[in-house]
Formats: structure tokens, sequence, C-alpha cells
């Protein structure tokens, strides 16, 4: 009997956090710990301020000037370049000025303003259904609660990482995209996760080792040193400044054949 017991509260506290619209977190793999380890909880300082020293103003790189218009230029953002989010939104936002307008829209129309974004068939079912739950169900107004704001339609913890931090301002996550999550296997920051897809376990250990106040701007400055240095297929190990904290450094491919080739790594140097 006690055993049953526990089996149904189990189930009961897992369904009122999906009515909480909270994720639980994933366990980690069985034999791995779940505090981090002490190398982890050493190099993590260290790599948060090397990130400070070469993007102390790393921010967002959607441009907004609202609320709404950052919701809808993450939405958009997912497989697509920020670049490229930001040559479309400028005339979406012109034909659809507020969440009313855009949730009155035309899929047909508004597939063809986001088709360069790609997936725009989703993307539109997505903007259009968050807009339809923000009118009706916050008078037009994007929510300012994690809570709130993971009931809306095709969006997730990343997008609601992005809200919160970046435009009202409050620590509720760190954001993991492709580049955060790659570096934090790369940097040795992540210790639970399975691989560098594993978006859920990778901010949960990452949220134990970086102060809570600093987790907006550390997912910004990853992302940063993602694009600019740290890229997927050739990493720029030489003229990184985290290096001596990277575990992974020098260990590519272009890295061995440049020293089977006899050629010294040049030593790291700040971007710019």
């Amino acid at each position: 009997m006690a055993r049953v017991a526990g089996k149904i509260a189990k189930k009961t506290k897992r369904r009122g956090a999906a009515i909480a619209g909270a994720k639980p977190r994933k366990a980690a793999p069985r034999g791995v710990p779940t505090r981090p380890p002490r190398a982890v909880a050493l190099r993590a300082p260290r790599v948060l301020a090397g990130l400070e020293k070469l993007y102390p103003e790393a921010d967002c790189a959607l441009a907004h000037g609202s609320a709404l218009e950052l919701l809808i230029a993450t939405i958009l953002s997912a497989q697509s370049t920020d670049a490229n989010v930001n040559r479309v939104t400028p005339g979406l936002f012109a034909r659809y000025p507020d969440a009313k307008a855009l949730s009155g829209a035309s899929p047909a129309d508004m597939e063809r303003v986001i088709h360069s974004t790609g997936f725009f068939r989703q993307k539109t079912k997505s903007v259009l259904g968050a807009c339809r739950r923000i009118v009706e169900a916050y008078g037009g107004k994007v929510p300012d609660t994690m809570e709130d704001l993971l009931t809306l339609p095709g969006v997730a913890r990343k997008t609601d990482n992005v809200i919160m931090g970046k435009w009202f301002e409050k620590n509720e996550g760190v954001v993991v995209d492709t580049h955060v999550g790659r570096l934090a296997h790369r940097l040795g920051l992540t210790w639970t996760s399975r691989n560098e897809k594993d978006a859920v376990r990778i901010e949960a250990d990452l949220m134990q080792v970086i102060p809570r106040e600093s987790w907006t701007f550390f997912g910004h400055a990853m992302i940063s040193h993602g694009r600019q240095v740290c890229t997927a297929k050739r990493p720029d190990c030489e003229r990184c400044l985290l290096a001596r904290d990277c575990p992974s450094a020098f260990t590519f491919p272009h890295n061995k054949r440049a020293a089977r080739a006899g050629r010294k790594p040049a030593p790291a140097r700040r971007q710019g």
C-alpha cells in the first residue's frame, strides 16, 4: 500500500508541475553526480570572468522595441540567423504592429512575410497562436512570468529565458541555444547532460555553477563567443582567451594537423 501511495503522490506532483507550465528537471544519467564536480566548480568562475573581459557589452542580437517584438523575433530565430530575422521583422511589425493585429493575420500572408526564416508554416502557427493567447488571456500584453509565458503556443523555455532576462530583467534561467550547448560541453561546464543538444540538463548544470545575477549575461556572452571564436566546425583555439581553462582546447582535427606539420599554437590574444 505504501508503494502504491508513493506512486500516486509522484504522479500528482508531475501533473501539478505540468499544470503550472513548469518542466520538471530531467534526472541525471545513472551514476552521474547531480552536484558539480570540483573541477567544474573551480573552472566556471574563471570562464565567466574571461567572458566578462571579452564581451562586457554582450547582449541580445535580435532587434526589438517591445516585449512582443522580442517574443516574435525569438520564435522566428529558430533554425535561422539573427541577421536574417532582423531583415524580416521590420516589415512584419510595420504590417502587424501589435498582438491583436498579428492574431488576426492571414496565415498565407504571414508565411509569405517570414518565409526566408525557414520552417515558416510551423512558425506561422506559433506566432498566430501565441498572439491569440496574449490577446485572449493577457489583454494584449506579453506576460511577465515564466509560468504564463509557457502557456503560449510555440514558446518553450529558451524563448522564455530570452524574454524574461532581456526585456523583464529577471534571471529565471540560462538561454541554451546551439552555441551555448556546444560551448558548455567543450568548456566542461556540464556533467549530467548526454550531449550538446540536451538543453534541459545543460541549463540545470549551468544554473548551479554560474551566479544567478549573471545568467542572462552568460547566455549572451557564450553565444557571442560561439559565433566569433569557438565555431562549430573550426574553433579558433589559438585566438581564444578561454583556451587555458578549456579541456577541449587544441584537440580538434585542424589542431592535430597543424601539430603534425610542426606548427606550434600561437599564444592566445584578445579578440578584436
